[in-house]
């Protein structure tokens, strides 16, 4: 019982209290290191142990088909021949063989398993098959290779081919035509093969040929379209082109720049003051008017205006001003020409910069096209070049083989008729047997494992179902196969009085010693039982329990009429009620009479004291049996009478028992609980279906009834486990 993985059934359980209790019962569990795993390695040999009987039968079948096949089996006979199918020496190997063996001396020039398999093929046996079939009609080829084995001597360059059959003539018949069919292969057919794949080569070293010089010329084509040398040159060539065209556009900014300012230096005042001042002549001629202005300034001083003299100063100097003028307009639209066509030039200059750079861009851009197409032209070609050398190799080969092998295969150790059958392997007959009876039985114990839904433990009952697991009561043989009761003196007779509890009265103790007894464990599992219920509860103890099960057949009389017997002998008055209306039990297990009992209390005015009896072999147990079996057990059970009688019972009585019917497809049990501190499940290992059990729980959580806990019952482990 795993007593760390209890949950209480109430809000007011005492869970250290029942835990220590537990504790002081059982062991824990001795759990695995992979819990979650289904299938370790215990729960394996539990199978094994559980299905033994299963196994041992599938074992004793084989075993006895296998001995009996032996004993039938008729004698066999086996011959064999070998052929040496390489030279011993090197003396006729060509040197250019010679010096590739003797950097691989460890690899032989033939492939001997695929030689094998050539052996056996279909259609170099089909000739040997139709001389034999002469003779022998049923031989056929899968006859043959049936019984045929050919091998190679460990690592030398002989192949042994044996044959078996019933009639050694036969044996000598077959190695006679498989050994002349296997020399002319070697003389013929090898040689024949060899030729075709020299063949097949030369004709394909032809194309590919073609195809080496079609790529070569194709990448040469591709260089010259787009000049193109490899994918590195390329790139380190536009790297440069772009460094240049950069540094060329950088000065042609700049030029642009400054001619840009003279421009518009040249079209201002200042800029046309500054112009002038460079102009040769315009400074010739403003030095005259300059001059004039002086001389003029001069004569003003002694003169009048209207002197001739002032005059024709005057005169010289109106004269000079429109060539001055005219000077300075000339000068300045020829520097303006120079200037423009100076900035024209530079801004050609960057416009062709700038497709140059353009065009350098795209062909960056382009560049990944063209790496991309030129390194698919080497794939290929590498690839075509690759395998023309493969097969230049492999050419060469061919002929070094087709020059060796015009020696023909030799027989080394001709076929003969065997005289005496081969012995049978009568050990590893029966080891084989042993073996295959083994697996087959684990194999169907494992499929009878997996399509069992019962439970076969009480851990795996407390893994499935999370519902506290207040007793596991231990198989019990001296229940088996009868209901007839033996009393609780009978039960506990072999305890001494040292070992008896000390809550059980010196009258029950003097009871006991003078009659057989029930095994230790099974007595002190009820005793934990009952003293978890009482552990439920810190509040007030459990007055009244239902006991029932999710199936027929799993225990719940038994226990509820042992679990009673230990309570009284605990020194607890207890009333066991028979609230099976429709199959009781109890009375037969407490050997009474059920003339009258519980349908009698409900639908008759029969007095309490009357229907209750105490128990012939323990006074301190009363019993309400059920009585006479009504027509209707459900409405006598959720009648009002009822819920009133369970009520007195349980202000009477320091325990009330209630044996209810199965939960299944019944609502007994269903009607009863209520009016009690809650209901305890019975489950029978290695009986009660999951699935129903699970249904039971189901219907019981969804109508809200108390579930105090389950019970494994007929365990048949230890009781510590």
């Amino acid at each position: 019982m795993d007593n760390r993985s209890y949950q209480s059934a109430s809000s007011d359980r005492n869970q250290n209290l029942l835990a220590q209790q537990l504790s002081n019962q059982f062991p824990p569990f001795p759990l695995s290191d992979t819990q979650g795993d289904d299938w370790n390695l215990r729960d394996f040999l539990s199978v094994v142990r559980r299905r033994v009987l299963v196994i041992a039968g599938v074992v004793a079948v084989v075993m006895t088909a296998t001995v009996y096949s032996s004993l039938k089996q008729k004698p066999v006979y086996e011959s064999s021949f070998r052929l040496l199918v390489e030279p011993l020496n090197n003396e006729n190997k060509l040197p250019e063989l010679d010096s590739k063996q003797n950097s691989s001396s460890s690899n032989p020039s033939l492939d001997y398993e695929s030689q094998i398999q050539v052996l056996k093929s279909p259609g170099l046996m089909k000739n040997i098959v139709m001389r034999l079939q002469r003779d022998y009609p049923d031989v056929n080829y899968d006859y043959l290779v049936k019984y045929l084995t050919i091998i190679r001597l460990g690592e030398t360059k002989i192949i042994e081919v044996r044959f078996q059959s019933d009639d050694p003539v036969k044996v000598k018949a077959v190695l006679d035509q498989m050994s002349k069919a296997y020399l002319k292969y070697s003389l013929e057919q090898r040689q024949t093969s060899l030729r075709q794949g020299l063949k097949f080569v030369r004709d394909q070293l032809v194309v590919m040929q073609k195809r080496v010089d079609q790529l070569q010329k194709e990448q040469q084509v591709f260089r010259q379209k787009y000049d193109f040398v490899d994918p590195e040159t390329q790139a380190q060539q536009i790297a440069a082109q772009a460094n240049n065209l950069s540094q060329q556009r950088q000065t042609i900014n700049q030029q642009l720049a400054v001619a840009r300012n003279n421009l518009v230096g040249l079209q201002g005042e200042e800029g046309e003051l500054a112009t002038l001042n460079n102009a040769q002549l315009y400074q010739q001629l403003l030095s005259q008017l300059r001059e004039l202005d002086i001389l003029i300034a001069g004569q003003t001083t002694r003169l009048q205006d209207e002197n001739p003299t002032i005059q024709n100063l005057k005169e010289k100097r109106e004269s000079l001003l429109p060539l001055l003028r005219q000077e300075a307009q000339r000068f300045m639209s020829t520097k303006l020409a120079e200037a423009t066509t100076q900035l024209q030039a530079l801004e050609v200059q960057s416009q062709e910069l700038a497709r140059v750079e353009q065009q350098l861009e795209e062909k960056r851009k382009q560049l990944p096209v063209l790496t991309r197409e030129y390194t698919e032209l080497q794939r290929k070609l590498q690839v075509a070049t690759e395998s023309l050398n493969r097969f230049l190799n492999t050419r060469e080969t061919l002929e070094i083989q087709v020059a060796q092998t015009e020696l023909p295969w030799e027989l080394i150790q001709a076929p003969t008729q065997p005289g005496i059958p081969a012995s049978v392997n009568v050990i590893r007959n029966l080891l084989s047997g042993l073996l295959g009876g083994l697996v087959l039985g684990i194999g169907l114990a494992l499929l009878l494992e997996k399509l069992d839904s019962t439970y076969h433990s009480a851990y795996a009952l407390k893994q499935k179902i999370k519902e506290p697991l207040l007793g596991s009561i231990p198989f019990e043989r001296h229940l088996q196969g009868s209901q007839q009761h033996t009393s609780l003196p009978k039960i506990l007779a072999r305890a001494t009085p040292d070992s008896l509890p000390k809550d059980i009265s010196e009258s029950s103790a003097i009871a006991l010693r003078d009659t057989t007894s029930y095994s230790t464990g099974f007595l002190e599992a009820l005793r934990v039982l009952n003293t978890n219920i009482q552990l439920l509860s810190s509040d007030r103890p459990i007055r009244s329990i239902v006991i029932s099960s999710a199936m027929p057949g799993d225990g719940k009389s038994t226990v509820a009429f042992h679990l009673a017997e230990i309570a009284c002998a605990m020194e607890q008055r207890v009333l066991l009620v028979d609230a099976n209306l429709r199959q009781p039990v109890i009375h037969e297990l407490a050997n009474l009479s059920n003339f009258w009992g519980l349908s009698n209390l409900i639908t008759t005015n029969l007095p309490i004291t009357e229907a209750i009896r105490p128990a012939p072999f323990m006074k301190q147990l009363s019993v309400l049996t059920s009585g006479p079996i009504p027509p209707d057990p459900t409405k006598l059970l959720s009648s009002e009478k009822m819920k009133r009688l369970m009520e007195d019972f349980q202000n009477t009585y320091d325990l009330v028992i209630y044996d209810a019917p199965p939960l299944l497809g019944l609502a007994d049990a269903s009607l009863i609980a209520p009016h009690t501190d809650g209901i305890l499940l019975i489950v029978r290992m290695e009986k009660t279906d999951s699935s129903v059990l699970k249904r039971a729980l189901e219907s019981l959580k969804t109508s809200r009834m108390n579930i105090l806990g389950i019970v494994s019952n007929d365990h048949k482990q230890n009781s510590a486990y």
